[in-house]
């Protein structure tokens, strides 16, 4: 995870009592939407030091260190439900850019997968170029943890399927078979309602060793891969910000 997040150390900072750590953030870098970006890959606190503030002293802290290093903005992503983490925040004047919304499901729960038949397309395994190259399929920007470059810092762990008609790709999908996180999946435009998500997610779960599937941060506002994931019964599990601070 922290590989694909693109975790710095460098980059990312704990707060310290008699040389143990008590609190932390650790940070991604990279880009995102074109800009030097850093990405809150995880922050925590032990809990007998919490409600002293030390997330957001941590945070102050980093900015000069972040800003120098040429990184111009921050993105995090926090639970919709988690109300004191989205005050402190606020005032550190984060803004909600996105709400987005996480699907998740037993493999076994999974519903539909055999009601398209394999003639139309034919799905075979691709390369990370191919993927590059198909990423206009997509309706939306993916989120952090979702987006190629993401993709490309964990290749090596994530399987690449292409669904093909003739020898046009007319879709694809982007998997870790061992956490059952489908990162990407995607059909070209002019060739959606003809089962293509179907076969693909179909041919993802068989190579999944994973016991559950999980499809994170979809924008609410999309609803095209949500109304797919639900006629599979892969329901909604979770909402979350997406919040951002230009630095």
């Amino acid at each position: 995870m922290l590989e694909r997040r693109g975790y710095d150390p460098m980059m990312s900072f704990a707060a310290f009592d008699g040389g143990k750590i008590v609190a932390f953030t650790l940070n991604g870098v990279g880009h995102f939407n074109g800009i030097p970006t850093a990405y809150d890959t995880g922050t925590g606190t032990v809990k007998a030091y919490r409600g002293q503030g030390l997330a957001g002293k941590i945070f102050s802290h980093s900015i000069p260190f972040l800003k120098s290093a040429g990184i111009r903005q921050y993105l995090l992503e926090v639970l919709q439900n988690n109300d004191k983490a989205i005050a402190v925040y606020g005032r550190m004047a984060f803004r909600t850019t996105r709400v987005l919304d996480c699907f998740r499901q037993s493999v076994s729960d999974i519903r539909n997968l055999d009601t398209i038949s394999d003639s139309f397309c034919r799905i075979m395994p691709i390369d990370i170029d191919s993927v590059r190259g198909a990423q206009l399929f997509c309706d939306f920007c993916p989120s952090w943890q979702n987006n190629f470059e993401s993709i490309e810092r964990g290749k090596s762990g994530l399987t690449f399927l292409g669904a093909f008609k003739a020898s046009q790709m007319t879709g694809y999908c982007v998997f870790d078979s061992v956490t059952g996180d489908l990162s990407q999946i995607a059909v070209h435009k002019e060739f959606r309602r003809n089962g293509i998500g179907t076969q693909l997610l179909r041919e993802a779960t068989t190579r999944m060793s994973a016991d559950i599937i999980k499809v994170l941060n979809i924008p609410s506002d999309n609803d095209t891969l949500s109304r797919f994931l639900e006629s599979k019964n892969i329901g909604m599990a979770s909402r979350q910000y997406e919040m951002l601070l230009p630095l």
